[in-house]
């Protein structure tokens, strides 16, 4: 051997070039192929994922039955692992301790002794200290097993057969459901009632051609283990139409207003919520404030059922703190359906018809094989009663064949060849033992051999057709039924009852505040008592340098607001998205709230609480112009507003008032003018066109104010110095739209009408002056004056300050405040300088 020769190797490796591209997402689809069908994804058929058929199957085969008695959890762990599923202890357990739990499972398949976790989260006992054994309705999903019923394969290492899939006389997949996550996919199946599965099914077995919307009047929809109620059931339509929906889960909550103070007991809570993270999840709410009114919670659950009791103060709302609860807790989630399931070694999303249809398929493949397996036992055993028959009709002879043999292979060989025989019915001769010849052990065997034939020949009738077979499943499931159905524990509503925003605002009546600047906010109305005429007031809003309070009025805290810009534009907003402020606090910036334009500002704010087409909008301009518009036309709210007139080139809108199209109305200007009209001269237009004049005016005044006349009530003036009176309306004769009116009141110098509107004597009003000084009193407390006259003083004011806004309260607006707010003294000033009197 040469040197070079002795250098070369003695092996050379053999190398592949392989993609790394291809060969990465090769090896990555048949590792998500083996975790979504290996795993995660319950098989159709019998709704089982590996883990838990092999923990059945293992428990089956050592006897661990219903009827037995109960063996050590690590026991049958051992065994699972050991012989089917060797992927660690832990997950098996886990599998076999969540079928044991009743609030996990809807029919449990094992029966536990011992601590097996709970509601509240805590940990299973560990598996040496736990007992286990199957459920009965468990063993419904074995039996048959041994009937090649279904394929057996090799276990992990190939030295025993598991099956498959098991033969599963329930639709398991529907009853109890199944959760997993695998690669890429991920299935969440609710759970059902047994009774209304099994007559869903046998429906189907009846009308093959039957519709979603029939089956839904037999099973209406899931049936969770641990109550609760479904809200709606459009999310059950879409799970059974295209097997993904969405639920939406309540706990059973009642208001117990019977004791001292209010309570609500919770007694159900939604699926797979954990109880003891929903108290400690409400116990934060309370303690940040973000929930108010509870002063007390308690769990007071027991062995008889789930009762969680939350105490309330005695000035709380309990539907409103409860739909805060549903709004901020898991005491309202949210179950998300999606029916993956393997069919055919291939995972598919499934609706009602199909898993159904697919359980069905099974079924009948199951009691196929079953009644072909029952046949051929009978058919060999008839076969065989026959040659026992045969041997005793005709025993002398057969004693003498027998004796003449020197061994049983030769009895055996000559009973086959002198009495025509097989080696079947000859062995069974051989080992026929001599008390079967007495006359009575003969019968016997006649008996069981018709017996026989009678039985093989109803599997030959079944087996003759499918429909045989379909109503032998009908057949079986009604007696399940029967046997292990139960009540539904989950309610399921017609309409979903969402919880929206306004759901958790108290509906009460608030005084709202709009400064010149557009700061805005909201205050209970309450919070001014009650003055006599004459009154300093109060501090109604802290307001910056430069600015002053421009509008007050009383609203409902879910009305919606329209309001109204300089430019002509409307924006909406609701009166609970105005922040609420003391009376202190200057509020927040509607620039914040609404979406305006840079040259815009709010200048009228209507509350409205229905957007009518029989009710209409006035428009009123600082020049005069006015226009009447639908009030439906704005019942499209769009967040970045819309135009709702056309104005003329430096004209702004100042007034919209809400009328039923036939009142006569009456326009205030600044200097003390007043036109009354009758409200058909207004012509009807739609949004965004430009109105007509409504009243002529002197160049330097402009409007301020406009209202209806109304039976039984006066005009009320108020001007900027807190003067004001009531006014017949019998005073002010109608003139047509676009003349000037006549004098409406007489003013001081430097004054002027801050708003002119019509008033009740039981109706209360309240002023703001534009330092932010609030005051209410009555308006029976206002004189009733001419035309001509100045008025009374409402509101004494600081040197410098003016009122600047004013609303009305009426009687039921009024109904909040307390009777025992004391009145303060009326001041009486004496004449005025034009010889009038307050009084």
């Amino acid at each position: 051997m040469t040197s070079e020769e002795s250098q070369q190797p003695l092996f050379v490796p053999k190398v592949n070039p392989v993609n790394i591209e291809e060969e990465m997402k090769s090896s990555y689809i048949d590792y998500a192929m083996s975790v979504i069908i290996g795993r995660a994804i319950p098989d159709v058929r019998d709704g089982l994922k590996p883990v838990h058929r092999r923990s059945l199957f293992a428990m089956w085969e050592m006897g661990n039955t219903h009827d037995k008695p109960y063996k050590k959890s690590a026991r049958v762990v051992g065994d699972v692992m050991g012989k089917y599923h060797p992927h660690g202890d832990a997950s098996i357990y886990d599998t076999i301790v969540k079928m044991a739990q009743p609030f996990s499972y809807r029919m449990m398949l094992v029966d536990g002794q011992g601590n097996f976790g709970s509601v509240d989260g805590d940990a299973p006992a560990a598996m040496r200290y736990t007992e286990v054994r199957l459920k009965r309705e468990a063993e419904e999903l074995l039996t048959d097993l041994e009937k090649e019923t279904v394929e057996f394969v090799p276990n992990f290492d190939e030295s025993l057969q598991e099956p498959s899939v098991l033969p599963a006389k329930l639709p398991n997949l529907l009853i109890n459901g199944s959760d997993g996550i695998a690669v890429g996919i991920a299935t969440k199946m609710p759970p059902h009632n047994l009774g209304e599965v099994c007559d869903a099914v046998c429906h189907y077995l009846e009308h093959p051609d039957t519709t979603v919307y029939e089956l839904m009047q037999i099973m209406p929809g899931p049936d969770f283990p641990t109550g609760g109620i479904i809200m709606g059931t459009d999310g059950i339509q879409n799970a059974y139409l295209s097997g993904q929906g969405k639920l939406t889960v309540r706990g059973v909550a009642e208001i117990d207003e019977s004791g001292k103070r209010n309570q609500i007991i919770i007694t159900e809570i939604p699926y797979q919520v954990n109880k003891a993270k929903l108290i400690e999840h409400i116990a934060e709410l309370v303690k940040e404030k973000r929930i108010e009114g509870i002063s007390d919670l308690r769990d007071e659950s027991d062995k008889d059922g789930m009762r969680i009791v939350i105490d309330l103060r005695k000035d709380a709302r309990p539907q409103l703190i409860l739909n805060h609860l549903y709004k901020h807790t898991a005491l309202e989630s949210t179950f998300g359906i999606i029916n993956y399931a393997i069919v055919d070694r291939q995972p598919k999303i499934l609706g009602l018809i199909p898993l159904i249809e697919q359980f069905v398929r099974h079924r009948i493949t199951v009691i196929t094989r079953r009644s072909e397996f029952d046949k051929r036992k009978a058919e060999e055993r008839v076969h065989i009663l026959r040659g026992l028959l045969h041997a005793i009709d005709n025993i002398d002879a057969v004693i003498t064949t027998i004796r003449a043999a020197q061994t049983a292979d030769e009895a055996k060989e000559a009973l086959i060849a002198k009495f025509s025989l097989d080696e079947a019915q000859a062995g069974a001769i051989l080992q026929m033992q001599l008390r079967r010849l007495a006359a009575l052990e003969k019968q016997k065997l006649i008996d069981e051999r018709e017996q026989l034939e009678a039985e093989i020949r109803k599997l030959i009738e079944l087996l003759s057709s499918e429909d045989n077979i379909r109503a032998e499943i009908s057949r079986e499931l009604q007696e399940l039924r029967e046997k292990y159905a139960d009540k539904r524990r989950t309610q399921i509503t017609g309409d979903l009852q969402e919880i929206v925003r306004e759901d958790l605002i108290p509906n009460k009546q608030v005084l709202v505040c709009l400064t010149h600047q557009n700061y805005v906010k909201h205050m209970d109305v309450d919070a001014y008592r009650v003055q006599g005429r004459g009154g300093r007031g109060v501090m109604g809003i802290s307001i910056k340098d430069g600015d002053y309070v421009e509008q007050v009025f009383v609203a409902n805290t879910h009305d919606h607001l329209l309001c109204f810009t300089s430019t002509g534009r409307a924006y909406w907003l609701r009166v609970f998205d105005i922040p609420e402020g003391s009376r202190q606090s200057k509020g927040k910036a509607i620039v914040n709230l609404l979406d305006l334009r840079s040259e815009e500002r709010v200048t009228a704010v209507i509350p409205v609480q229905e957007f009518s087409s029989d009710r209409f909008f006035l428009f009123l301009t600082e020049r005069g112009m006015i226009i009447k518009i639908p009030q439906d036309e704005f019942s499209r709210p769009r967040s970045t507003g819309v135009n709702a007139i056309s104005l003329r080139e430096g004209d702004n809108l100042v007034h919209v008032m809400v009328s039923d199209g036939s009142q006569e109305i009456i326009i205030t200007t600044k200097y003390g003018q007043s036109l009354r009209f009758h409200e058909e001269q207004i012509p009807l237009r739609h949004r965004n066109a430009l109105g007509v004049i409504g009243m002529r005016m002197k160049d330097d005044d402009i409007v301020t104010s406009m209202t209806v006349i109304e039976e039984g009530k006066h005009l009320l003036t108020i001007t900027s110095s807190g003067y004001g009176k009531r006014t017949n309306f019998d005073e002010y004769r109608g003139h047509g739209r676009g003349t000037m009116g006549v004098r409406n009141i007489k003013l001081k110098r430097n004054d002027g009408i801050v708003t002119a509107f019509s008033a009740g004597p039981e109706e209360e009003i309240i002023l703001m002056s534009a330092e932010g000084i609030v005051i209410r009193t009555s308006v029976e407390k206002i004189t009733i004056q001419g035309r001509s006259t100045q008025g009374v003083r409402i509101m004494r004011l600081a040197a410098g300050d003016r009122v600047v806004g004013v609303t009305s309260l009426s009687p039921e607006e009024q109904k909040d405040i307390s009777d025992d707010i004391p009145q303060a003294e009326i001041i009486d000033e004496g004449p005025d300088e034009n010889g009038s009197s307050d009084e």
